[in-house]
């Protein structure tokens, strides 16, 4: 497939570029940010995918996470696509809210009218975006990593469950643990996906551990979670996926910090944890 780079800016040796696609599963052009570690240059790196969460772009990681130098010492490509499709023809949310349409794709495969042509973030992101980083970079596809930040973290911990096979390591920042139980969730499954709550599941991180619907994730998963996010109790759900771990005994080490809330300041301060989690599955 061919892509369009249409920013480079070098950074720790390496450099972040930003590519321009036209997609197949969302029908649209797409837009994808990537680090490029110097390692590249010479030999098949590793790659973790970060899901960003609602509002965010293929861009808000790389500016905001301070994730870049460390990446590079382990010789670690990040690939950031954006959080939805867009475009004149996409369809939004007609009162322009911050939580559903644009910007908030949530990663799932829409089956509902207006928003199935365009909305398939969830084969968008396990199928088709790894096809084009293995056709046009330097990765190693047996090392592939995944995880993302509330939205995203939801995205991560569904995909990251439901294709094992594909990615080594998982873990997440303050993920929608529980979407079928909050209302950011309940707002997004419902309109993308209609009233069929066996559907709603297949993206519930909770309820994919709960049925057992998951493949055996390769290594630990691992959680941050600020105690003073403003989120927490309506719209994360943490304890019900810490509780369905504990009855599946499927292994979760969930880290909660006294002080932090729900954005970047939260993912600068640990980002460094993350990827040294990875790194112990990636790059041995």
């Amino acid at each position: 497939m061919s892509i369009e780079r249409i920013k480079n800016d070098k950074i720790f040796a390496g450099n972040v570029e930003v590519y321009r696609h036209s997609s197949k599963v969302n029908h649209c052009d797409m837009q994808f940010s990537v680090f490029r570690p110097k390692q590249e240059q010479h030999s098949s790196v590793p790659l973790l995918t970060w899901l960003s969460g609602l509002t965010c772009t293929e861009d808000t990681f790389m500016f905001k996470a301070g994730a870049l130098k460390m990446a590079s010492d382990l010789g670690i490509m990040i690939l950031a696509p954006d959080t939805s499709p867009r475009g004149d023809n996409v369809p939004d949310d007609e009162n322009g809210a911050y939580d559903f349409g644009l910007g908030a794709g949530f990663y799932v495969n829409a089956t509902k009218s207006p928003w199935q042509t365009h909305y398939n973030m969830y084969d968008y992101v396990t199928k088709e975006l790894p096809g084009i980083i293995t056709s046009n970079f330097n990765v190693d596809k047996s090392r592939f990593g995944i995880f993302g930040h509330s939205m995203g973290g939801h995205g991560a911990l569904t995909i990251g469950l439901r294709n094992p096979d594909l990615y080594r390591s998982i873990s997440a920042f303050a993920p929608i643990c529980n979407p079928m139980n909050c209302p950011w969730g309940t707002k997004a499954l419902g309109n993308y996906l209609g009233d069929n709550s066996s559907a709603w599941s297949e993206y519930d991180a909770t309820e994919i551990v709960l049925a057992g619907n998951y493949g055996s994730p390769q290594n630990l998963i691992r959680i941050d979670q600020g105690l003073a996010d403003e989120f927490l109790e309506r719209e994360l759900n943490t304890d019900k996926f810490e509780q369905a771990c504990k009855d599946s005994e499927l292994a979760v080490d969930i880290h909660r910090h006294v002080g932090h809330g729900h954005g970047y300041y939260f993912i600068s301060t640990f980002i460094d944890d993350h990827l040294q989690h990875h790194a112990k599955y990636l790059c041995n």
